[in-house]
């Protein structure tokens, strides 16, 4: 069954970020600017900001427990010539000028691979990512551990993910987000990192898939129920990591964020989720069905009057549908 109303509530009360931690977020990036503009060594430089990574693509979801939760945003940069030959420097000078600004310098903060992060106590940390456009073209960040720059795009997997979402009627993020809940909060995938979960789920949304069944983004749970099971027979035909292409165009890969292992282990706990997810769906009985869903995300998956969560009709039209994709499953490991 699908029971939509449940995964509304689901979404709003549990999984996603709520509005008075995203208005913090906002405010608190917004200080960080302001205070690093207002640096006479680094502030020269600045001509903008703007959100990366799941807080730019409205896929970020609520920490597990009391953890804090995490944001990027990109800083952007004009070139110094004099740092030219040390992409490095530029993450160095950013972390310089918290480390003497009088409040960010008496909190925790640490230069990573290709930020500055700033923590909040027991809140949220911020990442700060130098973003530049080099004369020669290029849209970079840095990797201060290889001193180098690498390639990238952001504006190009914003309209990615626009298109993509849009194909799947919005709900492309939130299946995102039930992904990333079932990663952090029930343990499973751990080690795949986000912008791979996100690439691999966003890459098997498309519109042919639609000729074949029209209903097949018509909501959330059949969303999910689509996806992942698409995702799951493009894994299982893939033993070995495969490449995994920056979607932005950006000509980088993803590959060297994770390796055969942890592939190994996506690839099997995917083939997993399918299965229960099909379960769940199919299930006609609501109280079994609720059960089931819960097996999957958790007690925290709520339990609806059956009234509004009932909608046996559409799933028993979709299971249709996919009448041919489920009998091909028989007989696969996992």
């Amino acid at each position: 069954m699908q029971c939509r109303k449940n995964f509304d509530t689901f979404l709003k009360d549990t999984v996603n970020l709520s509005e008075g931690k995203l208005a913090l977020l906002d405010e608190r990036v917004e200080a960080i600017y302001k205070a690093l503009k207002a640096d006479p060594e680094i502030g020269p430089l600045i001509r903008g900001k703007k959100r990366q990574g799941s807080w730019a693509q409205g896929t970020i979801i609520n920490p597990v427990g009391e953890s804090e939760f995490d944001a990027d945003f990109m800083l952007y940069l004009i070139e110094n010539i004099e740092w030219a030959d040390s992409p490095k420097t530029y993450i160095d000078k950013i972390y310089a000028a918290l480390h003497r600004h009088s409040v960010y310098g008496t909190m925790p903060h640490t230069r990573k691979c290709r930020c500055v992060q700033l923590s909040y106590a027991n809140s949220m940390h911020v990442d700060i990512v130098p973003y530049l456009h080099l004369a020669d073209g290029r849209e970079v960040i840095v990797n201060r551990d290889a001193d180098k720059w690498e390639r990238t795009n952001p504006a190009g997997f914003t309209a990615w993910m626009q298109k993509k979402d849009g194909i799947a009627n919005s709900n492309l993020r939130k299946v995102i987000r039930l992904m990333k809940y079932l990663r952090n909060h029930r343990g499973s995938f751990t080690g795949t990192r986000s912008i791979i979960l996100t690439t691999l789920l966003g890459e098997r949304v498309g519109e042919i898939r639609t000729l074949t069944a029209p209903d097949c983004y018509s909501n959330v749970p059949t969303t999910l129920l689509t996806i992942v099971e698409d995702l799951d027979r493009w894994l299982q035909e893939r033993p070995c990591q495969p490449s995994i292409a920056d979607p932005s165009g950006s000509g980088v890969t993803f590959d060297h964020r994770w390796d055969q292992t942890t592939y190994s282990y996506f690839r099997a706990r995917i083939h997993t989720h399918a299965r229960e997810i099909r379960e769940a769906y199919d299930e006609t009985d609501y109280d079994r069905s609720v059960r089931l869903w819960r097996k999957l995300f958790g007690d925290a998956f709520p339990d609806q009057p059956r009234a509004a969560a009932s909608l046996a009709p559409t799933t028993a039209k979709f299971a249709t549908t996919l009448l041919v994709t489920t009998a091909s499953r028989t007989g696969r490991a996992g």
